[in-house]
C-alpha cells in the first residue's frame, strides 16, 4: 500500500512551532496488521522539514504520523498495540505462536518486550477494597492483590506481603472505606495503620473453614467415641496371644510404611531429646514442619497408624458393619451377603464383598469394620443436618449418644452455621462464651484467635463484603505467572494482571 501525508506542515519536535518548508523526502516501509489473511506493507513516504526558528537547536527533522509511526519504529503502532494486547493475553511464547497465525513474524522475547513497553497503570482509589497474598515462589516468597470489590477488577499488586507496605498503600488513599482480608496478622496491622477510618471485614469462608480445621482436631482427639459405630468381634482363642500382640499396630514389623514412619518416629525424638528444635529437625530431615510436628506430637508410632493413612475409601465401607453382624450370627456365604446388601443400596461389585468375607476367613487377626475416619465424621458435623443422607444421619447420631464432647461441638458448630449464614454477627460474643463454658480445646484456641479480631469478624458475620473476589485473582495470577514460564517478574506480572481487559 502507497502511503504519503497530505498535511501542509508538521509540529517541531523541538521547538514546538509549525514550518512548512519542505527539505526532503524518503520512503519508509512499516509492517501494518495483517488484512484478510495477507500480510500488509506499507510503502510510506515521509518528509524532513526544516525547521525556521532560529533558536531551536534542529535544524531539519522527520515527521512522524501520528498513530501510525514513530521514530525507528518497522511496525505502525496498530501493530505494535495488537502484539501488545497479544502478550497481555498469552505473554511470549503463546503469544508468537499466535502471532505467526495471523502472519507476523515475532520471537517471544519481543512479545513481552512490547508489553513492558506498556505505560505503568495508574491505580484507581477503590471505596471497597479486598486484600489477599499469592505466591511467587510458594512457601518463600509472597506478594499482596488489592481488588475493588464493587467492580471486581483488580486494582494494583504489592511486591511483598508486609503490613507497612499495605499500610503505605492504603494512607494514600483516604476514601477506602471498607478491607475485606482473611485473619493475616500483617493485613490487619496494615489495615489499621494506613486506612484507621475503614471497616475491616473478615472473610466468612476464611472462617468457616478456621471452624472446620478446629472441628476434625476435636473429632480427632475423642476417636475412641467412634468405635460405637463398629460392632464387637469375638476373638477366637487360639489367636488371642497374636491379636494382643498386635493389637496396637495395624501394621506388623516388617511391613514397609510402619518400618519406615517408627524410623522417622524414632529419629524424630532422638533429636528432640538431644535438644534441638523443631524447625531444626525439619531443616536437618528434609520434612515439612507439619510432618515433624505429627511426629513429635506422637507418644507411640502406632498413633499415626490410624485415620486416613491406614483407610482408603471403599463403596463397601457404609455395609461392613451389617456384614459383621451376619457374620458373628454364622453366615460366611459371600454371594448369599451380597445379595442381601444390594437391596440395600450397594453399588459394588460382589468381588469386593467375596475379598472382604476371605479376608475375615483366613486373617489370624479378627476383620472388622473400622470406624470412620475423624475427617468424615467432622464431614458429617459440618454439613447441613438435611442434606446427611439417612445411614450418616444415623451414624452421626450413634457417635453423638455416646460423647457429650462431639455432641457439644455439633451444637456449636450449626449455630456458627446459622450464625454465619443469616448475618447474625451481634451473637457472636455469646457464641464465645458458649464454647469457652466447654471442654473442647480445639475450639477455645479457634475462639482466642476470633477474640483477638473480634471487631472484623463480627463485620465479616453481618456485612454483605466478602473476599470471594480476591481469592478468584489469586488463581488467575497463578496462570498468568505459569504462562511466563519464571519470566515473570514482578513489573512485568503486575501489568498482566492489571492491564489485561
Amino acid at each position: 500500500m502507497e502511503v504519503k501525508s497530505s498535511a501542509p506542515g508538521h509540529s517541531c519536535p523541538g521547538c514546538g512551532s509549525w514550518p512548512t518548508r519542505v527539505h526532503s523526502s524518503y520512503l519508509r516501509f512499516p509492517v501494518d496488521r495483517p488484512v484478510g489473511g495477507r500480510r500488509v506493507r506499507l510503502r510510506l513516504r515521509v518528509r524532513r522539514f526544516v525547521c525556521v526558528n532560529s533558536s531551536c537547536g534542529r535544524r531539519t527533522f522527520v515527521e512522524q504520523i501520528v498513530g501510525l509511526t514513530r521514530r525507528h519504529g518497522r511496525w505502525t503502532e496498530r501493530l505494535r498495540s495488537t502484539l501488545a494486547s497479544v502478550g497481555l493475553a498469552l505473554a511470549g511464547r503463546a503469544g508468537a505462536r499466535l502471532a505467526e497465525v495471523f502472519g507476523v513474524s515475532v520471537s517471544r522475547s519481543t512479545v513481552l518486550r512490547l508489553v513492558e513497553e506498556l505505560p505503568d497503570p495508574e491505580p484507581p482509589a477503590p471505596r471497597v477494597v479486598g486484600v489477599d497474598e499469592y505466591a511467587t515462589r510458594k512457601g518463600r516468597t509472597y506478594g499482596t492483590v488489592l481488588v475493588d470489590a464493587e467492580t471486581r477488577r483488580p486494582v494494583d499488586l504489592l511486591p511483598d506481603r508486609e503490613a507497612s507496605s499495605l499500610a503505605a498503600w492504603l494512607a494514600e488513599r483516604p476514601g477506602v472505606e471498607v478491607v475485606c482480608r482473611d485473619r493475616a496478622p500483617f493485613f490487619a496491622e496494615g489495615a489499621t495503620v494506613g486506612a484507621p477510618q475503614a471497616v475491616q471485614v473478615a472473610d466468612r469462608w476464611h472462617l468457616w473453614h478456621n471452624l472446620s480445621e478446629a472441628a476434625e482436631r476435636s473429632v480427632a482427639q475423642h476417636r475412641r467415641c467412634l468405635q460405637a459405630l463398629t460392632p464387637e468381634t469375638p476373638e477366637p482363642e487360639a489367636v488371642t496371644t497374636l491379636v494382643e500382640e498386635t493389637a496396637s499396630s495395624p501394621w506388623p514389623t516388617g511391613h514397609r510404611f510402619a518400618d519406615r514412619v517408627r524410623t522417622r518416629h524414632a529419629t524424630v525424638h532422638a533429636l528432640l531429646e538431644a535438644g534441638h528444635s523443631r524447625r531444626s529437625i525439619q531443616r536437618q530431615l528434609g520434612m515439612t514442619y507439619g510432618t515433624v510436628k505429627r511426629l513429635a506430637d506422637a507418644t507411640r508410632p502406632e498413633e499415626l497408624f490410624t485415620g486416613q493413612w491406614q483407610n482408603r475409601p471403599s463403596k463397601l465401607d457404609e455395609y461392613k458393619p451389617y456384614l459383621d453382624n451376619r457374620w458373628n450370627e454364622g453366615c460366611t456365604n459371600a454371594w448369599k451377603l451380597w445379595e442381601e446388601i444390594v437391596p440395600l443400596g450397594y453399588l459394588g461389585s460382589y468381588q469386593t464383598v467375596r475379598a472382604y468375607i476371605y479376608q475375615k476367613r483366613t486373617s489370624p487377626r479378627p476383620v472388622t469394620a473400622r470406624p470412620p475416619a475423624p475427617r468424615t465424621v467432622a464431614g458429617w458435623i459440618l454439613r447441613r443436618p438435611e442434606s446427611l443422607p439417612e445411614h450418616d444421619q444415623l451414624h452421626l447420631k450413634t457417635v453423638l449418644a455416646n460423647c457429650p464432647e462431639l455432641d457439644a461441638l455439633t451444637r456449636h458448630v450449626r449455630s456458627f452455621a446459622a450464625m454465619l449464614t443469616e448475618r447474625h454477627g451481634e451473637r457472636l460474643p455469646e457464641w464465645l462464651d458458649a464454647v469457652r463454658q466447654d471442654d473442647l480445646p480445639s475450639l477455645h484456641t479457634l475462639a482466642a484467635g476470633i477474640d483477638r479480631d473480634r471487631d472484623a469478624v463480627i463485620a465479616g458475620l453481618t456485612l454483605p463484603w466478602n473476599s470471594g473476589v480476591v481469592e478468584g485473582h489469586v488463581n488467575r495470577i497463578k496462570m498468568l505467572k505459569r504462562q511466563m514460564f519464571g519470566r515473570a517478574g514482578f513489573r512485568l506480572l503486575r501489568k498482566r494482571v492489571l492491564m489485561t481487559p
